[in-house]
């Protein structure tokens, strides 16, 4: 049990990776505090990880709101006794174009959201994870550092490229309370966003679903994309005492498409 007894604060649950992490944080022994802007999804997701309540707790938090995150902080410290760990999922990521198109009004937005909205609800956890050391895990995207070639997503990319950087600042800062602060960057992740990617693609161009769908996996060095679970796993690992001698480091989970 990589997180028996521990309670990891995950952000952004909603149908898909923070879904997943969660569940993976139950799985694995632990408490997870679940915190997303909608109620319904984290009660659909509690009861799916957790049906008796024991070990889930959860309440509507938007991360552009630094009472909130406070808010959701306290409830995992007065529900389970402290913080060992928070897992930030919670992006905007449906903002789509490049340079030449860009609304930069929008992009402030995106850099608010994933940027420092990241950086807000760790300030929010800081107090409890100094007490007893812990884990900071951020989940970033591979096109942070390889742009892909099918979708142009620059917003998304420079805000995830940024959290990556303070990354390495943050690793410093707060390695002195152990605590330790790493990064997950998957690629193409098979859950709900890319299965409706795939579904609209095949739809638009008049081609079976299965086409599409390999056209991104040829790529790969194994023969299918990494799923929400799969990333959800390698959190899972750097959150857990496992990784305790992990620290600023940036982790691929993407089927081998890019090797760094």
């Amino acid at each position: 049990m990589l997180l028996q007894g521990k309670t990891v604060v995950v952000s952004g649950v909603g149908a898909g990776l923070g879904h997943q992490i969660a569940a993976a944080v139950v799985a694995d022994g632990g408490n997870a505090v679940l915190g997303a802007r909608t109620e319904a999804n984290l009660a659909k997701s509690a009861a799916e990880i957790d049906p008796a309540g024991h070990r889930t707790a959860h309440l509507p938090t938007d991360i552009t709101d630094e009472a909130q995150c406070e808010a959701l902080a306290a409830l995992a410290v007065e529900r389970f006794g402290g913080i060992d760990g928070v897992v930030h999922v919670a992006a905007w990521d449906s903002y789509f174009g490049g340079l030449e198109d860009a609304d930069f009004a929008t992009w402030q937005g995106v850099l608010d959201v994933n940027l420092l909205g990241t950086l807000r609800m760790t300030r929010a956890c800081l107090p409890a994870l100094k007490e007893r050391g812990g884990a900071v895990v951020l989940i970033g995207t591979q096109s942070a550092v390889a742009a892909p070639s099918q979708v142009r997503q620059a917003a998304y990319a420079a805000s995830k490229g940024a959290l990556t950087s303070a990354m390495y600042s943050m690793a410093r800062e707060l390695g002195p309370h152990r605590i330790r602060v790493n990064t997950v960057l998957p690629g193409w992740m098979w859950g709900p966003p890319v299965q409706a990617y795939v579904r609209f693609t095949a739809h638009t161009e008049g081609v079976p679903e299965s086409e599409v769908l390999s056209r991104l996996t040829e790529r790969m060095a194994l023969p299918e994309l990494a799923t929400d679970a799969d990333v959800a796993q390698a959190a899972a690992f750097l959150a857990s005492d496992r990784a305790r001698a992990i620290t600023g480091q940036s982790l691929l989970v993407n089927a081998g498409e890019l090797m760094r």
